[in-house]
């Protein structure tokens, strides 16, 4: 499977080993290296699919706070060091927009600009969509930068999904969303 022009760029530019050290020195340095899960825990789901999980984080601390995760990415060395940190969790290294499974999940998480990297970025959100249970939200934080998704454009594909646009922030930290080039945005299904 090819990963989009953008992705490996930056993947081939990434030492996985030093991403991950980023994170625990923001911790060491008395940040708080976790505020997509904060925001998703602030929604009580007993259930997160962590959607281009990377190398596990997000959903690592959801699992520690007892959410149950399924991570899913396309890069096996992604994915490898995500079973490597919590091999109790299931990983599955596969294109998002290929998940077909009978789970139905409270939240689905996007961290990391995982729509902008999709190659099949309505097919991705469409799949988030079917994954969801009755009422449960896909949470997203992407940049917006020329070249990649507007909003306009990722709420059409949310709209087209079934889902309704419930809120808009600037970060993980739900600071007002007033333009920028950072946006996390929530959809809710039906």
């Amino acid at each position: 499977m090819s990963l989009p022009g953008d992705w490996e760029q930056w993947r081939d530019r990434v030492d996985l080993a030093g991403y991950d050290e980023r994170w625990e020195r923001i911790a060491a340095e008395g940040g708080n290296p976790h505020g997509e899960a904060d925001l998703v825990a602030s929604l009580s789901p007993a259930s997160v699919l962590d959607g281009g999980c990377g190398t596990g984080r997000v959903g690592i601390e959801l699992a520690r706070r007892g959410v149950t995760v399924l991570g899913v990415d396309p890069d096996p060395d992604m994915i490898a060091a995500a079973r490597a940190k919590a091999p109790e969790l299931e990983w599955l290294q596969l294109d998002l927009a290929d998940l077909d499974r009978p789970d139905r999940f409270d939240v689905v998480v996007l961290a990391g600009n995982v729509v902008p990297y999709a190659q099949r970025r309505a097919a991705l959100v469409a799949a988030c969509g079917r994954h969801l249970a009755p009422g449960g939200r896909l949470v997203a934080g992407f940049q917006l930068q020329v070249g990649w998704p507007t909003l306009d454009e990722y709420d059409g594909w949310c709209a087209a999904a079934g889902l309704a646009a419930e809120h808009r922030w600037s970060s993980w930290d739900r600071e007002p969303y007033a333009g920028g080039d950072y946006a996390v945005s929530v959809h809710r299904s039906a």
